[in-house]
């Protein structure tokens, strides 16, 4: 009778590793869990921040500020609401808008943002009307230039040219004083030449 022999595996051939020996090698090590730090409005009222808060994005935790000021006149309840009604287009004009109003309620508790507005639009009327006085002077000024330009431009249309210079006619005088040799070193000249001709007018007819 013949026996068979069953060949048993070593402990060093491969196949003798078991295959949780296998894959404990291989398997990456564990991440560590992240940290969330909450939103400013959860870290403020003391719960838990949620992945899908509808405050963190508009509320980070650099500012608190932002969140106590608004969170003092309209309430956490009261601004969830508003943010879950609105688009997430309009969402951060939105808590701007109740951020910027709580602040001049604040400063303000009668009038709150409208005294602001109207401090605003009466600065904004005061500007309005210097700049209506500023430009009527400037049409003003305009309209005294052209009347000056006018002014001028008929006084030159209306003044005679100016008359040509005419040559100069020696007196008798001059030329006897400018021709002492001539006419100073004889005395009868004047009475040989009657001068009073020379004067003497023309007739008016012939």
């Amino acid at each position: 009778m013949e026996h068979s022999e069953v060949a048993t595996p070593s402990a060093s051939s491969p196949q003798s590793l078991s295959p949780k020996s296998s894959s404990s090698s291989t398997s990456p090590p564990p991440t560590p869990p992240v940290v969330i730090s909450p939103c400013a409005a959860c870290k403020i009222l003391r719960r838990r921040c949620a992945d899908k808060c509808v405050l963190a994005p508009y509320f980070p935790p650099t500012e608190p500020t932002k969140f106590t000021i608004a969170h003092r006149v309209f309430g956490a309840s009261n601004i969830i609401k508003f943010l879950q009604e609105l688009p997430e287009s309009q969402r951060a004009d939105a808590v701007s808008s109740m951020v910027y109003e709580a602040s001049a309620r604040i400063r303000d508790p009668v009038y709150g943002c409208a005294g602001a507005i109207c401090q605003l639009q009466k600065h904004v009327n005061e500007l309005q009307a210097q700049l209506a006085k500023a430009q009527a002077e400037v049409v003003n000024m305009q309209l005294q230039q052209a009347n000056l330009v006018a002014l001028l431009c008929m006084e030159a249309a209306q003044s005679p040219p100016s008359p040509q210079p005419t040559p100069h006619h020696q007196s008798v005088d001059d030329f006897i004083r400018d021709s002492p040799q001539s006419y100073g070193s004889n005395p009868s000249f004047l009475e040989d030449n009657n001068l009073e001709s020379l004067w003497e007018p023309e007739p008016l007819w012939t």
